[in-house]
């Protein structure tokens, strides 16, 4: 089992993933978007000059407008089939070094493992500290600062998961699964609340509508967690059937080398 085994299969459960989140993205978090631009719009003052309000569009460098209709739809699956592929192909690699290197566990168990750590470590954490938020949302002048808390907490994320995993290595044979796996996860509770609670708070939503906002974010949590769900389940089962795969090639090498 080579990484190019793993890359590639990562990044066809990537591609694969994207399609189910898109799906996803499209019926569930679109219409919060809309929703969401309507307030928007209702809220900003109307214009002597004439410009329309109500399109939504954005022009590139060329000057050309991609409609709202474009960017919900073409729009929307290039970036989600982008970077869901790449995203599947990160996990693979990854997944290719974690084996033999995490306790005995067998390829699909640690890339399952892998899958899980990352979801929570890059993903979850970070958004649970700094959620999403609609257009409407949030002061234009605090972009840079709000997009570099979200970084610093999921790069913080990240290091202490890749730390309780190598920890967790070295103590499954002193003292047990069960002490490990809460020693392990202890830890990296520990140092993700700490570093949530030491960060600074973001507050902008104004007179947003609540519903609105909360629907939003449910939408988003369930998008990009139907990606990393997609991504971990069908990478897998690839490299289970692969794994499966190569040991009865061997055995049956080792039969034959018998007789």
């Amino acid at each position: 089992m080579t990484p190019r085994n793993f890359l590639v299969r990562g990044l066809i459960a990537g591609f694969i993933a994207s399609l189910f989140s898109f799906g996803i993205a499209y019926s569930v978090g679109e219409p919060q978007v809309d929703a969401a631009i309507a307030v928007e719009q209702a809220a900003a003052p109307d214009e002597a000059d004439g410009h329309d309000h109500h399109s939504h569009s954005h022009a590139d460098d060329a000057g050309t407008e991609v409609s709202r209709d474009h960017q919900s739809t073409f729009g929307l699956a290039t970036g989600i089939l982008t970077v869901g592929t790449a995203l599947g192909g990160v996990i693979g690699l990854a997944s290719a070094f974690a084996v033999g290197r995490i306790g005995r566990l067998r390829p699909s168990q640690s890339t399952a493992l892998v899958a899980v750590v990352g979801y929570v470590s890059f993903s979850l954490v970070p958004f649970l500290k700094y959620p999403s938020t609609p257009p409407a949302v949030g002061n234009g002048d605090t972009i840079g600062d709000r997009t570099l808390y979200y970084f610093v907490v999921q790069g913080i994320a990240i290091l202490a998961a890749v730390a309780a995993v190598v920890v967790a290595h070295r103590l499954l044979d002193r003292i047990g699964t069960y002490r490990t796996v809460l020693a392990a996860a202890g830890g990296f509770l520990l140092v993700v609340v700490v570093t949530a609670l030491a960060m600074p708070t973001v507050n902008e939503l104004g007179d947003f509508p609540a519903d609105t906002l909360w629907l939003f974010r449910l939408a988003s949590l369930l998008t990009n967690a139907t990606l990393w769900a997609g991504i971990g389940i069908i990478l897998v089962g690839l490299i289970g059937r692969l794994y499966e795969r190569e040991t009865m090639t061997v055995a049956r090498k080792d039969l034959a080398a018998s007789l």
